[in-house]
């Protein structure tokens, strides 16, 4: 079963490698988290995530990507999204939007996201983030 995830996985970088290859400008972005705190303090929570993930930046602010990560409750989750970024002209920092699906929410804890009716569920996130050089960090 987890081989099947990671495949999946490494599909949608290849199909994120592809399309972003067609492309002229743009960066690469690797992330993970070394820091998580949830909004309500509960030691059942997950504060490690274990999050590795990959995007392609293009020069006109969109972006696709594949992360994969522990959840809140320590399950193993993918996220593949597309979205778009925007560039402070005055200072180096960035809003961003990713829209995408979700799997790894199950058992017990499936009904913790929205929609997840078959183990897929689509997500929308939000985030701020700041730069210097090619090292950043988003909120």
């Amino acid at each position: 079963m987890a081989t099947r995830h990671w495949l999946s996985l490494g599909a949608l970088t290849l199909l994120c490698t592809n399309f972003a290859q067609a492309q002229e400008d743009g960066f690469w972005y690797l992330q993970t988290s070394v820091y998580t705190n949830h909004w309500t303090n509960d030691p059942d929570h997950n504060n490690n995530q274990e999050l590795i993930g990959i995007e392609r930046n293009f020069s006109d602010g969109k972006l696709l990507g594949a992360a994969t990560f522990r959840n809140s409750f320590f399950q193993r989750c993918y996220y593949a999204y597309g979205g778009k970024s925007w560039e402070s002209d005055r200072a180096p920092v960035y809003a961003k939007i990713s829209v995408g699906l979700i799997q790894g929410y199950k058992g017990d804890y499936q009904d913790k996201i929205p929609l997840n009716h078959l183990g897929v569920a689509p997500v929308i996130i939000p985030s701020l983030g700041a730069h210097l050089g090619p090292v950043g960090a988003e909120l």
